[in-house]
C-alpha cells in the first residue's frame, strides 16, 4: 500500500486509475517519478501538483532522481487495469505492473527516498505543472548499474476500504 495519499487526490486515487484504464481522457496516464531527496512525508502531501513538489525543495529537497539510465515511467491503458474490487473483503484496489529500471546508474548513482506516482490528464501535452501526485512510498535503493525494481504489494500501490 502506498505510504501516504496526497491530500489534493485523497478520495479520488482509484477514479483517476480507472480514468486511465478507460483511456478517458485520451493520453491519460500514470507517470511513475523517483526521488532522490524528499520533505517529510506530513510536508509532502500537501502539494497539488508534482510542479510545486519539485519547486517547493528549492535543489535541497524534493530533487527527482538524475541516475544513469533514469527516466520517468509512462503507464497508460495498454499497462493500467481497472481498480480491482474485493467484494469479500469490502475493499477495492489500484495495481502498476512491476516496473524494470534497466541497468540503473552506474556512471551515475544515486541513493533514492520515494517513488511518487502521478496521475497525467494529457501525455502530449502535460507539464509537471498538471501532473497530479496520487501516492507517495518509500523507495529506498542505492544504484550501481544493476537494474532495479518498482514492485508494489501483492494488494497494488492503493487500497480504499
Amino acid at each position: 500500500m502506498s505510504n501516504i495519499v496526497f491530500n489534493q487526490a485523497k478520495g479520488r486515487v482509484n477514479e483517476y486509475v480507472a480514468r486511465v484504464a478507460g483511456n478517458d481522457p485520451a493520453n491519460s496516464a500514470l507517470v511513475l517519478v523517483i526521488l532522490k531527496t524528499a520533505e517529510a512525508d506530513a510536508t509532502l502531501q500537501d502539494y497539488d501538483t508534482l510542479g510545486a513538489l519539485l519547486a517547493a525543495g528549492g535543489g535541497t529537497t524534493n530533487v527527482e532522481a538524475d541516475f544513469t539510465n533514469y527516466a520517468r515511467k509512462v503507464l497508460d491503458n495498454t499497462v493500467i487495469t481497472a481498480p480491482t474490487v474485493d467484494d469479500t473483503g469490502n475493499e477495492q484496489y489500484s495495481d502498476f505492473p512491476d516496473q524494470t529500471y534497466t541497468a540503473a546508474g552506474g556512471a551515475a548513482n544515486n541513493t533514492t527516498a520515494k517513488l511518487i506516482v502521478c496521475y497525467d490528464p494529457d501525455t502530449t501535452g502535460g507539464t509537471d505543472s498538471t501532473l497530479i501526485p496520487l501516492t507517495a512510498h518509500d523507495f529506498v535503493v542505492t544504484t550501481d548499474g544493476s537494474d532495479i525494481i518498482a514492485r508494489p504489494p501483492a494488494n497494488g500501490f492503493f487500497g480504499a476500504t
